[in-house]
């Protein structure tokens, strides 16, 4: 058994965490008690904020501000917290954190510490919290975070006087920063009802109001200035209960790291609220990838002790889509506050891979149990079992993306990501169907995106080649969104980059375009060719990978993997093996040239006219992998033109169309 200092994680063979941690936002409310337009607009906040769809993506702290006056009783939520209150409102000049904006009005409200204007709110006042609607919450939501902070207590109780909050924190992505990184833990009563008001606005009723922090709100605990991915920092408090708390079963703990520079919050967590007498609850699912050589499943799984009474039997009933499979009867002892980890008998799953649901539910035996809405916990993951032969051929000519057997995954859950588009134009002979990729209206730098073909056999005595189509417009001189194609052959585990190309890479013209690019014409599209040395393997995923930097839409067509393979021997032995492509084609003279290369190697790129007269010769260094150059052949005159790319022992031909 383990006590809750970590958040658990369904483990099934082969489940692949993603890179930066989604974000749960803060909200923060400087609200007041003798302020009637705080007493108008709390209720409809409070639904807002605790909405199913809300709930898991934003918390939130109610800080009880002397506006427009000092209340008078002794025990209102802002006199029994008056110091913390102050300092968190007030102005640097005043002896406060000095929030910019200022807090000089309430209702008001920040999110991670920062304007609602920021997110997306518009309006007069427009930090008021009625300018916060579900799309902003889901902007602020949409920014990752490098950090995942999980906050576990102790178990309270109506005789407990305090409660061990423990902390761990783990860098999911590098951070640094160059001011002070801090920590705060805030005491919040999740619901407060009052027979009496505590102010002169009315109100008797208060969510999320602030009672105490620890150690203090002001000094928080000082974190590390620099981060490296997986670097984790654990520590508990003790947290001494005020004597001024109105319900010990209304208690919750509010973490969040805040940068002091930037006053931005960069992660947030809360712990559940006190547990009832009796609880077993299942853990949090983490999707991810499974690798089955059958079409059997063992997985594993935690349940733990949510309540104050120890659980000692437990019937685990597995689902798969919705298909109740055996179930798993498991008896021992989990205490309050601990877990167990229990494997389940194995079930058969599919013989075809795809997208799964996997979900299992919790019976107890031990008591009643008092809150059965945490019994189940279910996830999607991408089950792999057939390994289908190449080459597989996708020129996006009928509807129903994501394909059987494809994977689009989104991780931070944005707006942005992968979508089919039809009515573009055509090229070659393609249909004006495709995929698209929106980096002109993602705004989340760093954001990723991709999606996976179907498991592939590559084995032979042979390197599979991989080409595809694609269309990108630069938004400026400068844009640096980058497509990556990667492979990996241990289930997902590690992946290889095969292929990448960023920015001026992807454009076949060159000139910024400003305007968001919507439709591809023929001449936009680039062909794209490469070797996946090294993947002559029968079990292979490949997937493409967009990362953001806000420029402009990038649009892809007529992936294909496997065909016009060449001999092993040739592609890894010999230098000489190379492929060159020109474009856009016709062109007006100003020509891009890609050389994919298997290997090391130094090559010769000419330009013949029609009549076999040298009109260009440059010298090249290829690298493994795609190389690109630019050549400016405006001088010459319309016609055909021969461009060969020859290597140490090889040699590549591709005709060019000059048309002005």
């Amino acid at each position: 058994m383990k006590k809750h200092l970590f958040a658990f994680a369904l483990v099934l063979m082969g489940f692949v965490a993603g890179a930066q941690s989604p974000r749960v936002s803060l909200y923060e409310e400087f609200t007041g008690e003798t302020c009637p337009p705080c007493a108008a607009t709390n209720p409809g906040l409070n639904t807002l904020l605790l909405s199913a769809t809300n709930a898991t993506r934003i918390v939130a702290i109610k800080w009880q501000v002397p506006i427009p006056s000092v209340p008078s009783n002794t025990w209102s939520l802002y006199k029994t917290n008056k110091t913390e209150i102050d300092w968190r409102y007030k102005s640097a000049a005043n002896g406060g954190y000095g929030y910019n904006p200022a807090v000089t009005y309430a209702p008001l409200g920040k999110i991670d510490g920062q304007s609602q204007a920021v997110f997306g709110a518009t309006g007069g006042s427009v930090d008021h919290p009625a300018n916060l609607t579900n799309a902003i919450i889901a902007t602020a939501a949409s920014y990752s975070s490098a950090f995942n902070i999980i906050m576990t207590r102790d178990v309270i109780t109506s005789t407990s006087t305090a409660a061990a909050v423990n902390v761990t924190i783990q860098a999911t992505a590098p951070y640094t920063t160059n001011s002070s990184l801090v920590f705060r833990n805030v005491l919040v009563e999740r619901v407060i009802n009052f027979s009496v008001q505590p102010g002169t606005n009315g109100e008797k009723d208060f969510n999320d109001a602030a009672r105490i922090s620890y150690p203090t709100l002001q000094s928080g605990t000082s974190l590390p200035a620099t981060w490296t991915v997986g670097q984790v920092y654990t520590f508990s408090m003790n947290c001494v209960f005020p004597s001024y708390i109105n319900s010990k079963t209304q208690i919750e703990f509010v973490g969040f790291i805040q940068n002091e520079g930037t006053q931005k919050v960069e992660q947030a967590s809360r712990t559940d609220l006190p547990h009832p007498t009796f609880d077993a609850a299942a853990a949090p699912v983490s999707p991810g990838i499974v690798c089955n050589s059958s079409n059997t499943l063992a997985p594993t799984v935690s349940i733990y002790n949510n309540g104050q009474t120890p659980i000692t039997s437990a019937t685990i009933t597995p689902y798969i889509d919705g298909v109740a499979k055996n179930n798993t009867t498991w008896t021992g002892n989990i205490q309050p506050g601990y877990s167990a980890i229990v494997n389940l008998n194995a079930f058969t799953s599919s013989t075809v891979s795809g997208l799964r649901t996997f979900s299992y539910s919790i019976a107890s035996s031990s008591g009643t149990d008092n809150n059965i809405s945490n019994n189940g916990a279910q996830s999607t993951f991408y089950e792999v079992y057939n390994y289908q032969s190449a080459p597989i051929a996708e020129g996006f000519a009928t509807t129903g993306w994501p394909y059987s057997g494809w994977l689009s995954k989104n991780p931070n859950g944005g707006a942005a990501t992968w979508t089919f588009q039809t009515g573009v134009e055509a090229y070659a002979l393609s249909t004006g169907n495709c995929l698209k990729y929106p980096f002109y209206k993602n705004t989340v730098i760093g954001d990723k995106d991709e999606f996976m073909l179907p498991p592939l056999d590559l084995s032979g005595p042979f390197t599979p080649t991989m080409s595809f189509d694609l269309a990108h417009m630069l938004k400026a001189s400068n844009s640096s969104d980058k497509l990556e194609v990667m492979a990996s052959t241990d289930c997902g585990s590690n992946w290889t980059t095969v292929w990448t190309g960023t920015g001026s890479d992807m454009a076949v013209n060159q000139v910024p375009v400003t305007t968001e690019y919507l439709n591809p014409v023929a001449e936009d599209w680039m062909p794209v060719m490469s070797y996946l040395a090294g993947f002559n393997n029968a079990n292979v995923m490949v997937k493409f990978v967009a990362t953001n930097k806000n420029g402009n839409n990038l649009y892809l067509d007529n992936i294909n993997i496997g065909s016009n393979s060449v001999p092993d021997g040739l592609a890894q032995n010999s230098p000489s093996k190379v492929e060159v492509s020109v474009y856009p084609n016709p062109s007006n003279g100003l020509v891009n040239v890609r050389v994919s290369s298997v290997l090391n190697q130094n090559a010769k790129l000419t330009v013949t006219n029609a009549i076999g007269q040298v009109v260009m010769q440059k010298q090249m260094k290829l690298n493994t992998g795609t190389n690109n150059s630019f050549v400016d052949l405006s001088q010459l005159t319309d016609g055909i033109y021969t461009v060969s790319i020859e290597a140490e022992s090889g040699k590549s031909v591709s005709k060019l169309c000059i048309s002005k």
